[in-house]
Order: structure tokens, then C-alpha cells, then sequence
């Protein structure tokens, strides 16, 4: 017997059957007459779902936790409407009996609210509804508009900065997916806001009209129908619409001051009452000098005295409550006596360590590392050494942290074996703003120049990262400057970062996975410090060591016969010739690059030849090689295509070696290495008028 199995667009649950049963409901309200005991549930339920839709935005810490709300608002409108219609249904059908026709909720609001003066009531109720209709609602809106036009105006800007941090590596492809979601909900929730308020503001007027109509109608039905005296039918049905038109507008008038707060919120980790607490009440001076005019007020001849002075005693104290809990000071315990340094003898303890990967902050930029203050650059670089590793092929050393008196205020140092490598300012805080080359203004600011890439930077306040991202540029944090400058220069120095331990855990790394692989290699045929040497020359060059098991094959085959590691590095190199090439080329399969002119080759292989590993070239040829190569690499780079030279696999070590220094971007490439499935294209020819 099979199994039965659900349509596929039925979900068994209780959550599957709430949206039509409020259609439903909603439906047979306005259709169907109701009893009184039952309008009275309804009104209950109405004034309590507004009551929890206030707290549940009190206590939101941002809107989007909150994104359910622009259907609220819809749903509870729409109940308020349709209860307006079964109310006045019943109004006007058994008005005539008395004011608990329509229920004891109606009722009591209407007696509660009048009061005896029908004129009073009718005043207040309609003071209450201009109050929703032009203040709360109307204003809520406007926010709520101004909202999403801003959020949509920001969203190239924010889709940037994810994208940055995400190239830096200081965040996953899932946290970049989460984040542009989130971007997107936030400008979606704006908008829907936008249009939401507009029914709220339509269910304000609507109470006024159904109040006038339910008043006229009244007396109509009244004096015709049921020949009741004017005095009568004023009474029963001005009652029973003043009624009717309060608890709707109530409940109507909390969900708006809801809305109102829910749009108003400014990005925060803190709910209404903890900001207001925090901020509000934060300075003992302010406290100190309102209590001051609240009690110069009370002493004046004419005011009520105890009322003011009452309450400046009490703001007073509250002033000095929170100025002597700002004033408490943990107590430290006293510091041991230093042991005098004549008493102690020089021990093997005194050698401090060489630290691999080092970052030293000045003062100011302590809390960015300060774990107890939140401090986000831990995690990024976490995240670095992750990326790093994932790309790279291995994991870098720990990075050691530690904070500099001798380094400014808001300057960093990052070492590599206690040698400088990198250093710059980043100001905890304050935004840079980057120039990619297509912003449209100028912001205010501190101009500086990106650590990592070199371009054009403005440091910002934080409330300028919407103008700033407006314009076209790329904002980030200081944490993110620093990040990504330190994830620049360990990739840079990769080659310096694979040490004899590291290589040592690749080998037990690999040989887990593939142990016969490993235990032919190593040690029996080569040593950690020659495969090394051999991973140090890719890392040299920008070659990746993620395909150990290519790698550890290649060198298998061949370090029986070939010893030299130049040359074992020339045939892994072959070995790994397609994934250098989608390393350089990755979206085309044709390689456009510089080749050398025929004569010119030449003449650099009988250099080779002549000199073998110590070959050299002529001073006049090596300054006329680096001048026209520099300029071909402008020109291809001007081009957009990657600066590669490609040349004979003779020759491809020593131009390598050679024109690393003057230009670090090139990328040398022998025509062994570029796979058969490539197409190659040379866009510019070196030395063709030598």
C-alpha cells in the first residue's frame, strides 16, 4: 500500500491553515450578523493584539528583527474595518433596545468616554482621532518613506562594502549571502512600511465616517422605525457610535504609535528602554540642572509647589546616584614588589622568541583587538588566516598582538619576524571612505591614501557611510583597513610564511589522506627541507600549493633522477600548468601575452647556455629588456589583460628571477605550461627593435 503524500503545495500543519482562516473571518464579519457576546470577544481580542504589537516594537532592537510588521499592520486594519461593519450592523438593527445592544464593550467605552455630556464625548473622540490621523500615522509614514528611499538610494554602496569584505576575506560566502539579504529585506521592509501606513491612515478617516453614519443612521432607524423620541434616539444611538468609534480607534491609535517606533528606529544593540535609559539619564549635569529649573519653578508665587519641587527632588537624586556610580572605581590589588634585576642571575628564559606574524596598535586602537571591548579585529583575522589557508594551501602562523606606547596614537605595525613590513594609521570610529575611480563628489575628511592597494582615501565620521556610499565610494571600518592590509601582505610574503614546521604538518596532513603517497616521497626520496625549497619557489612566483597531491606525484616521478630544485620546481610547475593559467586567466580560454622577438631570444639562451645557473645578462640588453617590458605591461594593463610574458621553458627561471624586482606584477609563463586547450594571442612583442 502506498504511502500517502501531501500536494506539493499543502503543508500540514496548524501555520498552514492561519491565512485563509483570517480571510475567512474577516469575510463572514462583514457579511454575516454577529450576536453581542461575540462582537465583544472580537473587541477584547482586537484591543489585546494591538496592546502586543507595541511591546513586541518596544522591545525590537532593529526593524528587520520586526519584519513581519507591515502585514500586521495590513491584518489589523482590516479587522478593525470589518468589526466596524458587523458593529454597525447591529447598531442600527437593535439600537432601539438600549446601549448594551451591541455588546457590553461598546458600552462601557461609550459611557466611559461621555460621561454624561454627549457633547464632550463627541469632542474628545474626535480630538483623539485627528491626533492618530495627523500626527501619529501621517508622521510615521513620512518616516517610513523617507526610509525607503534612502535604503534604496544606499544599496549599491552597502552591495560594495559586502563585496570588499568579502574579497579581503574577512567574511564566508555564506555571511556575504546573509548580509545581502539582509540589505534586501531592509529596503522591502521600508517600502511595504511605506504603503502600509497609508491603510492605517485610511481606517482613521473611515472611524469618523462610520461614527457620523452610525449617529444619523441611528436617529433615522430610531424616530422612523421604531418610533422612539428624539431625546431617546440621540442618547441610545450617540452612545452606542461613540462606543463603536473608541474601541476601534484605541486599538487603532497603539498600532500606529507602533509603527511610528518601529520606523524611527536608529540602527542599535539596544531596545527603546535600554537607549533611553542609557542616553536620556547618562549625564549627571543635565539631571543637575533640569532638577535646578523644576525647583526655581516650584518657588514661584502662583505654581503648584509640592508638584514641582516633588519632582526636582527626585531628578536630583537620581542625578547623584548616577554620578557616584560613575565615580566608583574598582579597587586594585596592590602590585608585588618588583624583584631588584642585580639579584637576578641572566637564565635561558631571558631569550624572548622571534614572533612570525606580528601586529602592534597604538593606544587608541587598542579596543579594536581588546577582546573584552568587542573587539572585531580578532575575528577578522581569524577569518584572514581561514582564506588564507582555503587559497593558499597552508595555515599561516598565529598572529601575536600586542599594543606599542613608542607607535602614534592611531597607528599599526605589522612584522614578519620582528622586521617591519607594513605600517599605517586607522582611526577606531571613523569610516574610509575609498575612491575606486567613479565616485561623483567630494566628502569632508582626512585624506589618506588605502595601505593595501594604494587609492585615493577620505577618513569620514560614521554618520556620513550613506552620503559617502551615495557618491560611489567603497566604506569600510578601521578594523577592515587593517585586515585587509595585513591580508595583503601575508600573501605577499607567503613564500617567508612555509616554514620546516608548517611543510612538516602539510606531509602528515596529506599522509592521513594518502599515506602510500607520502611514505614513497618522504623522507625515502627527498627530505622536508627540499620539498620546501621547492613549495618556497611556487610561493615565490604567486603559485598556489592547494594541489599537494599534483605536487607530491610530480616530484615522485621525477627526484630520482632530478636533484637540483630550479629544476623540480620548472616540472611541477608544468604539472600544475592549467591551474596557473585559471589562476591568471579565469573567465576566458584565450591567453593574450608578450612574447619575446626571435633575436632577442637568442641571444638570452646563449646566455643560458653559457652560464648555466649563474647566467647573466649583458647591462646594455638587461636595461633596454626591463624598459620594454615595463611599457608593454602598461600598455596590456591598460588593456585590462593580465601582465604575463610568455617564453621558451629555458629561459622562463632567470627572466623570472630577473624581472621580479622592477616590476612585481608580471607573471612569466614557459610555453610548456600553458595547456593545449588554451588559445594564446600576442597583443605585444619584446625587442623587436633590438
Amino acid at each position: 500500500m502506498n504511502a500517502l503524500k501531501w500536494p506539493a503545495w499543502f503543508k500540514p500543519g496548524a501555520s498552514f491553515m492561519i491565512a485563509p482562516a483570517i480571510i475567512i473571518l474577516l469575510l463572514a464579519m462583514m457579511v454575516l450578523p454577529l450576536p453581542p457576546f461575540v462582537l465583544d470577544v472580537f473587541f477584547s481580542f482586537n484591543i489585546a493584539l494591538a496592546i502586543i504589537v507595541l511591546l513586541t516594537s518596544l522591545y525590537t532592537v532593529k526593524p528587520l528583527d520586526f519584519l513581519a510588521f507591515p502585514t500586521v499592520l495590513l491584518v489589523s486594519t482590516m479587522l478593525r474595518l470589518s468589526l466596524n461593519v458587523a458593529s454597525t450592523r447591529v447598531v442600527l438593527t437593535h439600537g432601539h433596545t438600549g446601549p448594551d445592544a451591541a455588546g457590553k464593550v461598546i458600552e462601557s467605552f461609550g459611557h466611559f468616554l461621555i460621561g454624561g455630556n454627549y457633547a464632550v464625548g463627541i469632542v474628545v473622540f474626535i480630538i483623539l482621532t485627528i491626533i492618530n490621523f495627523v500626527v501619529v500615522t501621517k508622521g510615521a509614514g513620512r518616516i517610513a518613506e523617507v526610509g525607503a528611499r534612502f535604503t534604496l538610494d544606499a544599496m549599491p554602496g552597502k552591495q560594495m562594502a559586502i563585496d570588499a569584505d568579502l574579497n579581503a576575506g574577512l567574511i564566508g560566502e555564506q555571511d556575504a549571502r546573509r548580509r545581502r539579504s539582509e540589505v534586501a529585506q531592509e529596503a522591502e521592509f521600508y517600502g511595504a512600511m511605506d504603503g502600509a501606513s497609508k491603510y492605517v491612515r485610511g481606517d482613521a478617516m473611515a472611524g469618523i465616517l462610520v461614527t457620523v453614519i452610525n449617529i444619523v443612521g441611528g436617529l433615522v432607524v430610531g424616530m422612523v422605525q421604531h418610533d422612539l423620541s428624539f431625546d431617546v434616539a440621540i442618547k441610545n444611538y450617540t452612545l452606542l457610535a461613540i462606543g463603536d468609534g473608541l474601541v476601534a480607534q484605541i486599538p487603532s491609535l497603539i498600532i500606529s504609535t507602533a509603527a511610528g517606533v518601529v520606523v524611527s528606529r536608529v540602527a542599535s544593540e539596544q531596545d527603546i528602554g535600554g537607549q533611553l535609559i542609557a542616553q536620556l539619564f547618562a549625564k549627571p549635569v543635565v539631571l543637575y540642572i533640569a532638577a535646578s529649573i523644576l525647583a526655581g519653578m516650584g518657588i514661584i508665587p502662583g505654581m503648584p509647589h509640592l508638584a514641582f519641587l516633588l519632582l526636582a527632588s527626585l531628578i536630583g537624586s537620581a542625578a547623584w546616584l548616577q554620578e557616584r556610580r560613575l565615580r566608583v572605581v574598582p579597587e586594585e590589588a596592590p602590585a608585588a614588589p618588583a624583584p631588584s634585576a642585580e639579584s637576578e642571575e641572566a637564565t635561558w628564559k631571558d631569550i624572548i622568541p622571534v614572533d612570525t606574524l606580528g601586529l602592534e596598535v597604538g593606544y587608541r586602537l587598542i579596543p579594536l583587538v581588546d577582546k573584552g571591548q568587542g573587539g572585531e579585529l580578532l575575528r577578522r583575522i581569524k577569518g584572514i588566516r581561514k582564506k588564507f589557508a582555503q587559497e593558499i594551501g597552508f595555515l599561516p602562523p598565529s598572529v601575536h598582538i600586542r599594543d606599542n606606547l613608542e607607535l602614534k596614537p592611531a597607528a599599526y605595525r605589522i612584522s614578519l619576524k620582528d622586521v617591519e613590513i607594513g605600517q599605517g594609521e586607522a582611526y577606531a570610529g571613523q569610516l574610509m571612505a575609498i575612491n575606486p575611480g567613479v565616485v561623483n563628489g567630494t566628502l569632508p575628511g582626512l585624506a589618506t591614501t588605502d595601505p593595501a592597494f594604494g587609492l585615493p582615501a577620505i577618513w569620514i565620521d560614521a554618520g556620513m557611510r550613506d552620503q559617502a556610499q551615495l557618491m560611489g565610494y567603497t566604506v569600510v571600518d578601521a578594523s577592515t583597513v587593517i585586515a585587509t592590509h595585513m591580508n595583503h601582505l601575508i600573501s605577499m610574503h607567503a613564500a617567508e610564511l612555509l616554514g620546516r614546521q608548517e611543510v612538516q604538518s602539510l606531509v602528515d596532513h596529506l599522509a592521513a589522506e594518502s599515506p602510500k603517497l607520502m611514505e614513497e616521497l618522504v623522507p625515502k626520496m627527498m627530505t622536508v627541507s627540499q620539498l620546501q625549497k621547492v613549495l618556497q619557489n611556487l610561493l615565490v612566483e604567486g603559485v598556489h600549493i592547494r594541489d599537494m597531491r599534483t605536487i607530491v606525484e610530480t616530484l615522485a616521478e621525477h627526484v630520482a633522477r632530478v636533484q637540483d630544485a630550479t629544476e623540480l620546481t620548472a616540472l611541477v610547475r608544468i604539472a600544475l600548468g592549467r591551474a596557473i593559467v585559471q589562476q591568471v586567466y579565469p573567465a576566458t580560454q584565450e591567453v593574450a601575452v608578450m612574447a619575446l622577438d626571435t633575436r632577442l631570444e637568442r641571444l638570452l639562451m646563449q646566455a643560458v647556455q653559457a652560464g648555466g645557473e649563474q647566467a647573466a645578462i649583458e647591462p646594455g640588453l638587461a636595461e633596454t629588456l626591463v624598459n620594454q617590458v615595463s611599457r608593454a605591461t602598461v600598455q596590456q594593463e591598460s588593456q585590462g589583460l593580465p601582465a604575463v610574458l610568455l617564453v621558451p621553458p629555458a629561459l622562463r627561471w632567470l627572466l623570472a628571477r630577473f624581472l621580479r624586482r622592477s616590476i612585481p606584477q608580471l607573471k612569466v609563463l614557459s610555453h610548456a605550461e600553458i595547456p593545449d586547450s588554451r588559445n594564446i594571442r600576442v597583443t605585444n612583442l619584446i625587442g623587436g627593435q633590438t
